[in-house]
């Protein structure tokens, strides 16, 4: 991952914007007391709702659960 000061980030935000969108990949800025990072604003919403699946009480199960499942004993029809 690459990490860059804050004052390159400044410097260079609109190609820092660019740099992510294609490569996929985070920036680590270092700032003086602490470092942030920049994703792109579809890592951010995959992120956000991670979060919000792993809040809901045995999601996590009932997604290992229907991962386990056989193609051929899932239902073909939508019941929503």
């Amino acid at each position: 991952m690459k990490a860059i000061t804050a004052a390159e980030a400044r410097k260079n935000l609109h190609k820092l914007i660019d740099e992510i969108l294609v490569a996929n990949q985070p920036i680590i800025i270092s700032g003086k007391r602490k470092n942030a990072v920049l994703i792109s604003e579809g890592d951010w919403r995959s992120i956000q709702e991670t979060i919000y699946l792993s809040s809901i009480h045995n999601m996590r199960e009932s997604i290992v659960k229907g991962l386990e499942t056989p193609i051929i004993k899932c239902d073909d029809k939508l019941t929503f």
